[in-house]
């Protein structure tokens, strides 16, 4: 009878320990993601380094892995808006070895959801959609939470930005309004006002970018929504040729850019080439070649400083985790080596010596994988730094990479100048008209009228995409 009260008692100790274990991981996922969400789109980058670097440490005193995992996505992610993709596959590679052992659907969405963000920015379309269709795959499975929401919202917002760029406009717009259902901050009207623009409907355009423009500015905000969505209006104003608004609009942005730029650094050369649009457009040379020189210092010049600073704060958050590994390593050695003793009698040495091959050819298989990845990677993200900086290296550099795409091209055309090829190549890449005429400081009609040329001298079919044509040829 007492033995089995005691059986009982322990039953609901256990029980107890597993539920308050449970609760308080939960309220650490919760306040790290939402505070890390406002200070990123805050543009506070000191706050967010700070916030992870905390919170890693207090995961490790609650030796909670998933925490870990949480905070190398977090720092992940503020390492691909500043185009360090190298640190980010670092950190996410930290990420999947924890995560690989965990049962936390949720973790798992939000790994893949920002993964998926990553292998679009190096061109990887195709990447891109699986990984955000895992993402979704984890939530829908995950159990109902405060953050549920949050991270759903995250994933049908790239799921449209991605439908978008495989020129799959009506599904595009049915997951832009289903993350507008979960969003109050205005960032899905910004994306939908966009989508919309670029679409040519400017009456419906004007009603999203105003509803995304007084969201963003309640209250003097001065954060990353704000500085999308006054972007988007001057970007509208400069379109209706109403040249004032559209300069307010710019001069806004480039305010709220001078605060949140440490966190989105790549965006001031938009706003000084709308400015120098803006200003060509008005017969103001002077503002225009200054705009101009100011795109072209942020385009291609380093910040050198920002960086170094950006890169050692990295370093050292990675050595730290290193330290806490080669420390928890050293317990686990004594734990084991304790335990073999204590239970070498009943015969287990054998059975962790097969677990522990497993896991080391598991390992092994994944850094094999890991290491062809990341070759791949570094070729790839070469080509399309040469791409972006228009460096006349780009073509031979794109040949070694693509070796018989331009041959096919030559093939269907032999006339096609070397200007042609650099234009194809961009487009192979998956480079927008936007970003090709960003690089190359033309407008935005100038690329488009380009890409009627190209396809009447490569004989494309008016009814097909053009990228589908590029990716055809190999």
């Amino acid at each position: 009878m007492i033995r089995s009260f005691l059986s009982v008692l322990l039953i609901i100790l256990v029980s107890c320990h597993s539920h308050n274990k449970k609760e308080a991981q939960r309220k650490f996922d919760t306040s790290l993601l939402k505070q890390n969400e406002k200070f990123r789109l805050a543009g506070d980058y000191d706050s967010l380094i700070d916030l992870n670097k905390r919170y890693y440490k207090q995961a490790d005193t609650m030796n909670y892995e998933d925490g870990k995992a949480l905070c190398y996505i977090n720092l992940a992610e503020l390492n691909i808006s500043l185009e360090n993709f190298q640190k980010s596959q670092i950190l996410f590679d930290n990420a999947k070895k924890i995560l690989d052992d965990s049962d936390d659907n949720m973790h798992k969405a939000r790994f893949y959801n920002v993964y998926g963000r990553f292998n679009v920015e190096l061109r990887r379309l195709d990447k891109a959609f699986q990984y955000n269709n895992e993402a979704m795959r984890f939530i829908q499975k995950s159990e109902k939470s405060e953050l549920k929401n949050d991270i759903l919202f995250s994933i049908y917002l790239r799921q449209a930005i991605y439908l978008i760029q495989k020129k799959e406009n009506e599904k595009a717009l049915e997951y832009f309004h289903k993350a507008k259902k979960l969003d109050d901050t205005g960032l899905a009207d910004c994306a939908i006002s966009d989508y919309i623009y670029m679409h040519k409907n400017r009456d419906s355009a004007y009603k999203y970018i105003t509803i995304a423009y007084n969201k963003a500015n309640i209250g003097g905000k001065e954060d990353g929504i704000a500085l999308y969505a006054n972007t988007i209006m001057g970007e509208y104003f400069l379109n209706t040729k109403e040249y004032n608004k559209a300069e307010d609009a710019f001069k806004k942005a480039l305010k709220i850019n001078e605060k949140t730029k440490r966190i989105y650094a790549y965006y001031a050369k938009y706003i000084y080439n709308d400015l120098r649009v803006l200003y060509e457009n008005t017969g103001d040379k002077e503002k225009a070649y200054f705009y101009l020189k100011a795109y072209t210092d942020a385009f291609y010049k380093t910040n050198t400083s920002l960086l170094a600073t950006i890169n050692q704060d990295m370093e050292s958050f990675i050595t730290e985790t290193r330290k806490d590994a080669d420390h928890h390593q050293n317990k686990i050695y004594w734990i084991i080596s304790l335990s073999f003793i204590g239970l070498c009698l009943l015969g287990l040495y054998a059975w962790r010596i097969i677990i522990a091959l497993r896991k080391r050819k598991k390992v092994l298989a994944h850094e094999a994988e890991n290491l062809k990845i990341k070759m791949n990677s570094n070729r790839q993200e070469e080509i399309i730094k040469l791409g972006k900086k228009n460096d006349p290296e780009f073509l031979d550099c794109f040949k070694e990479g693509y070796p018989g795409f331009i041959d096919q091209l030559l093939k269907i055309n032999p006339g096609l100048e070397n200007s042609e090829l650099v234009f194809c190549a961009m487009l192979k890449l998956h480079f927008t008209s936007k970003e090709i005429a960003a690089y190359t400081l033309v407008q935005h009609r100038s690329i488009q009228q380009k890409k009627y040329r190209i396809r009447k001298k490569l004989n494309i079919p008016g009814e097909t995409d053009i990228y589908h044509f590029f990716d055809s040829l190999k």
